[in-house]
């Protein structure tokens, strides 16, 4: 209840105009006004997501030298090396090209680096594997725009590479880096010496294919071989493993991604493929409409199990296998693997809290202890970031090099923050909000000073108190099932596109009680109408209910069936003492 909630409001004749033009209602006008939507014609898009609206593939930068040289790779009867990562996002991306390869008869085979003996990204033994296969072209998928070694050493072995990847590239006025950075006068940014690279962090950062994850940049890939009629199937057919991937890695669900997710669901639903069949099955989920919050918690957890705690090619199986018995075996091992993944992750967590205790909070949160499982620091440090509001980092130590995991807040942009930690850094990369670095250990307390004096001067107070968007207030008489309706048009729901949260005033509480110990239930009253309520983990909210004698209260308004019935519900978000009370 601590949390400073903010109602998101508009000029009121502007939202009629667009509710009148639009013929929506004005309670989703403003939804989409707080979105960013604010013209009848992208309200029409973002209503209406159309695969046939998505952008030429070409647009991207390096797509056309990418898909002619993969185009003689198949002429020449070459074999490719497809380079992925051990993310869920890395390993969908693997699967769609290494399937469309497949289907196109090129000759390929795929290298996914093991977490604990190789690390993060494009480096050496992934040339090593590629030589003793024989291969002539990598194509690297969610890594390598950074692998500057490794492109050089491909070189010089006579080794094509096309670099497809989403994460942040290094800016020309970056320090202390070698000398085998391309300096290329077209852009600002320093990229490996590649045949291609094809990235939309290189574009302009206006582009709406900015935010695509490293699957969707991927996909791209085959829009544009299907273009050229090369793609053994349509490649609308891989859409279900593409949003899989747009899911996992936490990008804005606008524009592309948003199409790409609401079309994959679609096919997911109805998947042919026996290992994604299965994997729904072993995750409880076949009698479930499959929505962005059950891939996210139920799927993807066990997709990255694999690489997080043991290796990816159980996955890559998993996706590929035409055989129904090998697929419920393999979700089987993921199903083992993700339970012991969340045991290893809890120790580290509570191992973590129980040092952070004992140190002062400062602006950037730096923990780092021997024998943390690096496969889970990076969810640690995503739980330590919630939990406090301000960007965390999470470090496994080794006796000489160390490596770490952080995530941040909306307003500590962590890549371009650790640009100026280069020199103290043996490498790093990622995003915004989520990056992974390589420290020499003895310099791990060098690097929480460091960091935290660049967010003393990038943060202030209320950059660390958290915010309750309140997308709009309505009365409860408002709501019915042609609002609810109404607000399902806007799935799917994720990042750049939370589910929306309305807020009424002054309302009874009636019939509170515990549910299962964690969760609340109770019925809400305005003004003679009622409506059931239920609030998730929030049993503690229980006591001062009591004490209130009127609340505010934050939700999502649901439809909810029981016994073949439908009724209104809703979810609760938080509660708060009316102002007026």
């Amino acid at each position: 209840m601590n949390r400073q909630w903010f109602v998101n409001r508009t000029n009121t004749e502007f939202v009629d105009y667009l509710s009148r033009t639009c013929s929506i209602s004005p309670l989703i006008t403003q939804i989409l006004i707080n979105r960013g939507i604010k013209t009848p014609s992208d309200i029409y898009s973002f209503l209406n997501p159309d695969i046939n609206r998505l952008s030429d593939p070409f647009e991207l930068r390096g797509m056309k030298s990418a898909v002619n040289r993969i185009l003689q790779a198949k002429k020449n009867r070459e074999r490719v090396m497809i380079h992925g990562d051990y993310d869920a996002d890395g390993i969908t991306s693997t699967v769609l090209l290494l399937s469309a390869f497949h289907d196109m008869g090129i000759e390929s085979y795929y290298f996914i680096p093991d977490r604990m003996l190789h690390g993060y990204g494009f480096g050496i033994c992934g040339v090593e594997r590629a030589k003793e296969i024989g291969a002539s072209l990598i194509v690297t998928v969610d890594c390598g725009i950074t692998s500057f070694e490794a492109v050089s050493l491909c070189k010089k072995n006579g080794i094509d590479v096309i670099i497809t990847d989403h994460h942040e590239p290094f800016l020309k006025d970056v320090e202390n880096l070698s000398s085998v950075y391309q300096n290329d006068t077209t852009s600002k940014f320093l990229l490996p010496d590649a045949l291609s690279v094809v990235n939309p962090k290189i574009m302009d950062s206006n582009s709406p294919l900015n935010n695509l994850s490293g699957a969707g940049v991927a996909l791209k890939l085959l829009q544009a071989l299907d273009a050229q009629k090369e793609l053994g199937i349509p490649y609308d057919y891989y859409f279900d493993i593409a949003s899989m991937g747009t899911l996992a890695d936490i990008v804005p669900l606008t524009y592309e991604n948003r199409v790409i997710v609401k079309e994959g669901l679609k096919k997911l639903q109805k998947s042919i493929r026996p290992g994604l069949k299965a994997l729904i099955e072993i995750s409880g989920v076949s009698n479930r409409a499959l929505k962005t919050g059950t891939v996210i918690f139920s799927l993807i957890p066990r997709i990255n199990s694999a690489g997080r705690i043991s290796n990816a090619d159980q996955v890559i199986k998993l996706f590929l296998t035409e055989s129904e018995d090998e697929a419920f075996n393999l979700a089987k091992e993921l199903n083992l693997l993700n339970a012991k993944r969340q045991q290893i992750e809890e120790d580290v967590f509570h191992d973590a809290l129980n040092q952070l205790k004992k140190k002062d909070l400062r602006s950037v949160i730096v923990l780092s202890s021997e024998g943390w499982h690096k496969g889970v620091i990076g969810i640690v440090a995503s739980r330590i970031a919630e939990i406090y509001n301000r960007p965390a980092f999470i470090i496994s130590k080794d006796d000489r090099v160390s490596r770490g995991s952080g995530r941040s807040i909306p307003s500590f942009d962590l890549c371009e923050s650790l640009t100026l930690c280069a020199h103290i850094l043996r490498g790093f990369g990622g995003h915004k909000s989520a990056a992974g670095i390589e420290i020499e250990t003895d310099k791990i307390n060098d690097f929480e000073e460091i960091i935290n004096r660049i967010a003393f001067e990038k943060l202030n107070e209320n950059d660390f108190s958290p915010v309750l968007q309140i997308d709009a207030e309505a009365k409860l008489s408002d709501l019915g099932f042609n609002i609810i309706r109404d607000i399902e048009l806007l799935e799917p729901f994720g990042c750049g596109n939370p589910e929306p949260v309305i807020g009424s005033r002054n309302l009874d509480v009636l019939y509170p009680r515990i549910i299962k110990d964690s969760h609340i239930k109770m019925k809400l009253r305005q003004n003679g109408q009622s409506i059931d309520a239920v609030g998730f983990d929030m049993a503690l909210d229980y006591g001062q209910l009591l004490d209130f004698p009127k609340i505010d209260a934050a939700y999502r308004p649901l439809i909810n069936e029981w016994e073949g019935k439908q009724f209104l519900q809703l979810r609760l978000k938080a509660l708060r003492k009316s102002r007026n009370h």
